[in-house]
C-alpha cells in the first residue's frame, strides 16, 4: 500500500504535456507556427523564415503567397526581444523583394520599424530595420512617412553606432531620403554633418563613399555648406583628395567640393587656406576622366556667380580648362567646353580662353561627337558675344567654314550657336563677306523651318543681320527663306516674333524682296500682330511700315496715305480703299480680269517700253525711269527731257499682247501723254524760284489737264465718271493710265499732283478721304523777320475750285474741301 501511494506521488501532473520536438521540412508549417503562443516556438520559426528567404527571390515570393508577413508584423510588437528580433531579421531580409516592399507599405510598417531604432535595442535589431528602412525608402511615400513618424532623427543617432552593418544602413538610408528637400532641411536641423563627417574615417570603403554621397546631395543647399565648413568639412575633403589610397572616393570628394565651389562665403574660406591651389595641383595631374569630367562641372556650376568667377580667374583656372580640352575623352571635353562658357561672364577670363582657346574649340567642330560639337559652338557662341577681338581669333583660326558645316548639326543647340557665332563674325567686314560668301543665307533656310523657338530666334536674327546686303537678300529670297520666315511671325515665343520682325523690316528694304513679302501675306499678319497690345513690338510696326513704303500701291490702298518721303514710281496704282482681310491683287492680277463694273484702277507709268517703241526708249530721261528714292528723283530735277514724237499717244490692247508675247511676265504699257505733262510742268514750273510759286503754278496745271476749275455749286453736274467709263471701254479693262483721264475729280487731281510733285523734287502728301475725296498737303515756311526762323506750316492744295488756292490746315475752308 504504500509503495502504491509512493509511485502516484512521483508520475507528473496530468495538465503537463511532454516537450514535443517537430521535424518541418515545408515552409508552411513554419509559417503556421507564427500562430504559436509559445515564444520559443515562435523564435524558432521565425529564424527558419528567416534562413529560407535568404535563399533567394523565389523563397521570398513563396512566404508572400503563404500570407507569412502579416503574422510577422504582428510579432514586431511582441514582448519577447528574441521573438521581436528574429522578425525584424526577416522582414530586413525580404524588404529587398518589390512585391514584398509593396505589401509592407500597404501593412503601414514604417512605425513599427521606427520603434525598432530605440537605444535599448538589440544592435541586431537595429542592423535588419534599417535594412528594411533602406530598402523601403526608395519610395517617395515611405520617404515621406519616415519624415512624418520621426525617423530621421534615431537614422542620424545609429551613425554613431559601433557596428559598421548599423552605420551602413542608416547612412544608405539617409542618403535616399535626403533625395528629398524637406529632408535635406531637416537632417540639417538635426545635426547630421559632424557624424557623416566622423564616418569618412570609417576603415569600409562602402561607408566612406555612402557619407560622400550624402554630404554632395545636402551640400546642394547653401546653409549646409556654412555648416560644413564651420565643422573642417573642406579638410576633411581635400585630404581625401590627397591620399592616393582613397582614389576610388575622389570623384565623391570632388562633387561635394564641387558644391561648396558654389559658394562665395565657402570659396573664400577654401581660398584662404590655399585650397584652391591644392585642388588645382590635384586636378591638372589627375588623368581619370571622371575626375575632370565632375571638377570642370563643379567649376561650370560655381562660375555662375560673378565673385567666384573672380576668384577662379585669379587662381588661373583657365590653364586648367584649355587642358581638358586636349583629353581624348569626350565627356571631358563636353564639360571642360561647358565650363569655358560659363567663365566667359569675366571679362578677363574671356580674353585668356579665347586667344588660347578659340583654335581648340573650332577643331572640336569637326568631332563625329554631336555633344561635343555643340559644347564646343556653346563656347565659341560666349567667347564671340560683344567681343571682337576673339570674333577675329575665329575667323583667323579658319573657324568659318566648319561654323557653317554645323548648321546641319542634328542637335538644335549646336545649330542656335553656331548662327549666334556666324552673326557675331558678321560685325566685322572681311568675315562678314567671308561667311556671305560661302551661302549663309542658303544655310539659313533650314533652320528658318526648325521647331525649336531657340534656333528660329537665332535663325531670324542672322538673317536680319547679314540681310543689310542686297545679294543676301536675294540669296534668301531664291531659297525660299521668306517664306518660312513670315511663319515665325505666329509664334507663341515673344523673342522669336520679334527678331522675324526684325529680319522683315530688314529684308523689305528692296522693292522685290518687299513685294514678294506682300505676296506671302507677311502684311496681312503684321497688321494682325499690331492690332494686338501683347503681341506686337517695336519691329512688328517697323516691319508693316517699311513693308508699305517699298510698296506704296498697296500702302496707299491699305492706309489711305502717301507721305512726302513715299515717292511715287512708275508701276504705281490706286485701285482704292480695300477692305481689311481682303487680298491685295497685284496690276497683272487686277488686268486678266478684264471690264468689270468696278471702279477704274488708275495706274503710273511714264516710262516707255524698249520692243514697243524703241526711238522713244533711247529718247527718253533717266529721272523718269521709276527710281525709288527721294535723292534719285530730285536728282533728275532740272533736267532736260528730250522731246519724243507726239504721233503715238494711245497704247492698244494688241500692243499690249505683243508685250506679253515678249515678256514672261505682264508689263503695263507706257502712258505718254503723262510723259509730256512731266516734260511741260518741269519746263514752266521748276525756273519758279520759291516753293510756293511752285506748288500753286502745279495745282493751276493738274487743274487745267483734268478738266479746269469747277464751281461748288455745280460739283454735282462734273460728269467725270462717263469719261472714265468710256475709256475703261476703249481699253476694254479697269486700268486706266492717268494720262487719258480729261475730266478728273478730287482723287485724280490729287494722284496726279503728287506723281508730278515727286518728279519735280516738291514734298508733298497725298491722303485719301471719303466720297471719292483726295487732298494733297504740303509744307510751306512762312516769310519771317530778319535772324528768324519761323516752323513750316502746312496747307491742304485746293485743285478743284480755286485751282492754286494754298489753304492753313486745320481751318474751315480747308475742312470744308475735305468733306465737300
Amino acid at each position: 500500500m504504500g509503495k502504491k501511494v509512493k509511485k502516484e506521488a512521483e508520475s507528473p501532473p496530468k495538465d503537463v504535456f511532454d516537450p514535443l520536438l517537430i521535424e518541418s521540412k515545408t515552409p508552411a508549417t513554419a509559417v503556421l507556427m507564427l500562430s504559436s503562443p509559445e515564444n520559443e516556438v515562435l523564435a524558432k520559426a521565425c529564424d527558419a523564415l528567416y534562413k529560407f528567404a535568404s535563399k533567394g527571390d523565389e523563397n521570398k515570393l513563396t512566404l508572400l503567397g503563404l500570407g507569412a508577413l502579416e503574422h510577422l508584423y504582428k510579432l514586431l510588437s511582441h514582448e519577447d526581444p528574441i521573438v521581436r528580433r528574429n522578425a525584424v531579421m526577416v522582414f530586413g531580409i525580404m524588404a529587398s523583394n518589390h512585391d514584398v516592399k509593396k505589401l509592407l507599405r500597404e501593412l503601414d510598417i514604417t512605425n513599427s520599424l521606427i520603434s525598432q531604432l530605440a537605444p535599448e535595442e538589440d544592435v541586431v535589431v537595429h542592423e535588419f530595420a534599417t535594412l528594411c528602412l533602406a530598402h523601403m525608402a526608395v519610395e517617395y511615400t515611405t520617404k515621406v512617412k519616415i519624415f512624418e513618424q520621426g525617423g530621421l532623427e534615431p537614422l542620424i543617432r545609429l551613425l554613431g553606432s559601433p557596428d559598421p552593418d548599423v552605420k551602413k544602413n542608416s547612412v544608405e538610408c539617409l542618403y535616399l531620403l535626403v533625395q528629398d528637400f524637406q529632408n535635406r532641411a531637416a537632417v540639417r536641423e538635426l545635426n547630421v554633418i559632424p557624424p557623416l563627417l566622423g564616418l569618412l574615417e570609417s576603415e569600409y570603403p562602402v561607408i566612406q563613399l555612402l557619407a560622400l554621397q550624402t554630404l554632395e546631395v545636402i551640400s546642394k543647399d547653401r546653409e549646409t555648406r556654412i555648416i560644413l565648413g564651420e565643422n573642417k568639412g573642406l579638410d576633411f575633403l581635400l585630404n581625401i583628395l590627397e591620399n592616393n589610397e582613397l582614389s576610388d572616393l575622389h570623384i565623391e570628394a570632388l562633387a561635394v567640393l564641387g558644391n561648396c565651389l558654389e559658394d562665395v562665403h565657402t570659396l573664400q574660406l577654401i581660398q584662404l587656406t590655399g585650397g584652391i591651389k591644392k585642388l588645382l595641383s590635384f586636378l591638372e595631374i589627375s588623368t581619370v576622366p571622371g575626375i575632370q569630367k565632375n571638377a570642370a562641372k563643379a567649376i561650370t556650376k560655381a562660375a555662375f556667380d560673378a565673385e567666384i568667377r573672380k576668384i577662379l580667374h585669379w587662381e588661373e583656372v583657365e590653364k586648367f580648362l584649355l587642358n581638358l580640352l586636349e583629353t581624348n575623352n569626350d565627356e571631358v571635353k563636353v564639360a571642360a567646353s561647358q565650363a569655358i562658357s560659363a567663365m566667359c561672364g569675366n571679362i578677363d577670363s574671356k580674353s585668356v580662353l579665347g586667344l588660347q582657346g578659340i583654335p581648340q574649340l573650332v577643331q572640336l567642330l569637326s568631332s563625329n561627337n554631336e555633344e561635343v560639337k555643340e559644347a564646343a559652338v556653346t563656347a565659341l557662341s560666349n567667347l564671340t558675344t560683344a567681343s571682337p577681338r576673339n570674333a577675329s581669333v575665329v575667323a583667323e583660326a579658319e573657324g568659318i567654314e566648319p561654323l557653317m558645316n554645323t548648321l546641319n548639326a542634328q542637335r538644335d543647340g549646336a545649330v542656335a550657336n553656331a548662327i549666334a557665332v556666324l552673326t557675331n563674325l558678321s560685325l566685322q567686314e572681311p568675315s562678314r563677306v567671308s561667311i556671305q560668301s560661302h551661302g549663309i543665307m542658303r544655310a539659313l533656310a533650314g533652320p528658318l523651318r526648325s521647331t525649336n523657338s531657340q534656333v528660329q530666334s537665332k535663325a531670324a536674327f542672322a538673317v536680319a543681320a547679314f540681310g543689310c546686303d542686297a545679294d543676301a537678300r536675294t540669296e534668301l529670297r531664291n531659297a525660299g527663306g521668306l517664306g518660312p520666315l513670315i511663319e515665325l511671325l505666329h509664334s507663341k515665343n515673344e523673342e522669336v516674333r520679334r527678331n522675324a520682325s526684325w529680319a522683315l523690316m530688314i529684308c523689305a528694304s528692296d522693292e522685290l524682296t518687299a513685294l514678294e513679302l506682300c505676296s506671302l501675306g507677311a502684311l496681312d499678319i503684321l497688321e494682325e500682330i499690331n492690332l494686338s497690345t501683347k503681341r506686337k513690338n517695336k519691329f512688328s510696326e517697323a516691319a508693316l511700315e517699311k513693308l508699305l513704303d517699298n510698296n506704296l500701291s498697296q500702302k496707299y490702298s491699305r492706309m489711305g496715305y502717301l507721305s512726302s518721303s513715299n515717292i511715287i514710281t512708275n508701276g504705281f496704282y490706286d485701285c482704292g480703299q480695300i477692305k481689311h482681310g481682303k487680298k491685295f491683287l497685284s496690276l497683272e492680277e487686277l488686268s486678266k480680269q478684264g471690264l468689270t463694273d468696278r471702279r477704274a484702277i488708275i495706274f503710273i507709268n511714264a516710262k516707255p517700253q524698249e520692243n514697243v517703241v524703241v526711238e522713244k526708249a533711247q529718247d527718253a530721261s533717266p529721272s523718269l525711269s521709276g527710281t525709288s528714292s527721294r535723292e534719285k528723283a530730285r536728282k533728275g530735277k532740272g533736267e532736260k527731257e528730250e522731246e519724243k514724237p507726239k504721233e503715238v499717244i494711245n497704247i492698244t490692247p494688241q500692243v499690249q499682247e505683243e508685250i506679253n508675247v515678249e515678256h514672261s511676265h505682264w508689263l503695263p504699257p507706257p502712258d505718254f501723254i503723262l510723259m509730256d505733262y512731266i516734260k511741260d510742268a518741269s519746263k514752266t514750273i521748276l525756273p519758279l524760284t520759291t516753293t510756293r510759286e511752285q506748288v500753286v503754278a502745279l495745282a493751276q496745271f493738274v487743274a487745267d489737264k483734268m478738266g479746269g476749275p469747277v464751281e461748288i455749286e455745280k460739283l454735282h453736274n462734273f460728269s467725270w465718271e462717263l469719261q472714265i467709263s468710256e475709256i475703261e471701254f476703249e481699253l476694254k479693262c479697269n486700268i486706266v493710265p492717268i494720262g487719258k483721264i480729261k475730266r478728273g475729280t478730287f482723287y485724280h487731281r490729287a494722284l496726279l499732283f503728287k506723281v508730278i510733285a515727286d518728279r519735280m523734287g516738291i514734298g508733298c502728301s497725298l491722303v485719301r478721304g471719303k466720297y471719292n475725296r483726295a487732298w494733297n498737303e504740303v509744307k510751306l515756311v512762312e516769310d519771317s523777320p530778319k535772324g528768324l526762323l519761323l516752323p513750316p506750316q502746312e496747307y491742304v492744295v485746293d485743285l478743284m475750285f480755286e485751282p492754286g488756292c494754298l489753304m492753313k490746315q486745320g481751318t474751315a475752308k480747308a475742312d470744308q474741301y475735305k468733306r465737300i
